[in-house]
């Protein structure tokens, strides 16, 4: 069960690389505070998801529930995985 969930926490803090590193294309360059707040503040959610998941993960397997701890830790990837393949029509 570590060892599961070390690749649950590999794959949320890969995801938070990506978002940080893909930031700056959504919220226009070099200026990082001119995107619209509501897409600032849910961006920011899911970047302290992905950071805060991992450490709940290891503090509840620490209190030997490591069940649940792998699984808080790995929904952001499962997460991110839905929102990329959600049928979505902006036509």
């Amino acid at each position: 069960m570590l060892a599961l969930l070390i690749l649950a926490a590999i794959a949320d803090l890969l995801l938070a690389v990506l978002l940080i590193a893909v930031s700056g294309f959504i919220f226009g360059g070099h200026e990082g505070m001119g995107g619209d707040p509501s897409a600032v503040l849910v961006w920011s959610a899911g970047l302290l998801a992905c950071v805060a998941t991992p450490i709940a993960g290891f503090v509840l397997r620490a209190y030997r529930k490591p069940g649940i701890g792998l699984l808080i830790a790995i929904v952001p990837p499962v997460g991110a995985l839905v929102a990329t393949f959600w049928p979505f029509h902006p036509y």
